[in-house]
């Protein structure tokens, strides 16, 4: 068995990592960080410190063509700025549950593209596909493509599609952020290598959904977030 996880380098994607590594070990587990015209590589620079940290094999692959056309406030090309609220009052000053952050089936598009890798890299090799979505994504609506139907349907195509040798791992489906954090912790996951924020500054700019939602899990398990408190792994080589 294999286990490939689909590394944003944040919270929930690293939390999976570390799931995968206890199981497996770093020698079966390997990662892969999908370029899609993000704004900032803040979030690639964490994906491949938290993969050198785990000992694991790193892989980058590029599909930002695909969204030439999309406006996503997230795209490097978008005209949209990221909002400062939460997701849930995003929504309510709209009127709309598809929110400004929204990559037209991002999801669906990686979780294609690393089966697509895995099953190629590990030929005839059985995997588990691991992919970091939260019920808390799911429960406001922000990303349809976050959703247990959503995962559910990607995870038969892909069973389908690979002869039964690929299925579709989200460990943390039916819970929400707190929970994840509180795995993590049990775990000792690295979360000051993670980046969460929408924006790509030296430091998190507290403000946007994500930021806040990251917040507000490791308050409720009462500890600091030690990417405030510890240095990051430096002069990353993958």
């Amino acid at each position: 068995m294999k286990a490939v996880i689909l590394s944003s380098g944040g919270v929930d994607s690293t939390t999976c990592l570390g799931i995968a590594v206890d199981k497996y070990g770093s020698d079966r587990v390997s990662t892969v960080m999908i370029h899609y015209g993000q704004k900032h590589v803040k979030e690639l620079d964490c994906a491949k410190m938290v993969a050198r940290y785990y000992g694991v094999s790193h892989y980058e692959l590029d599909v930002e063509s695909v969204f030439k056309y999309s406006d996503s406030a997230l795209l490097r090309n978008s005209r949209q700025k990221v909002v400062e609220a939460s997701y849930a009052e995003q929504m309510k000053e709209s009127g709309s549950n598809k929110i400004a952050t929204y990559v037209p089936f991002r999801n669906g598009l990686m979780l294609s593209v690393a089966a697509s890798f895995a099953d190629s890299l590990y030929g005839n090799e059985e995997i588990e596909l691991y992919i970091g979505v939260h019920k808390d994504d799911a429960v406001v609506s922000a990303y349809a493509d976050c959703s247990a139907s959503f995962v559910n349907a990607m995870d038969s195509a892909i069973s389908i599609g690979t002869y039964g040798r690929i299925r579709l791992i989200a460990p943390f489906i039916d819970k929400n952020k707190t929970e994840v954090v509180r795995t993590g912790l049990d775990i000792s996951v690295p979360y000051h290598l993670t980046w969460s924020c929408y924006e790509g500054g030296q430091k998190p700019c507290g403000k946007c959904a994500t930021c806040i939602d990251r917040a507000k899990a490791f308050a409720a398990n009462k500890v600091q977030d030690p990417i405030f408190t510890k240095a990051p792994i430096s002069n990353v080589q993958i």
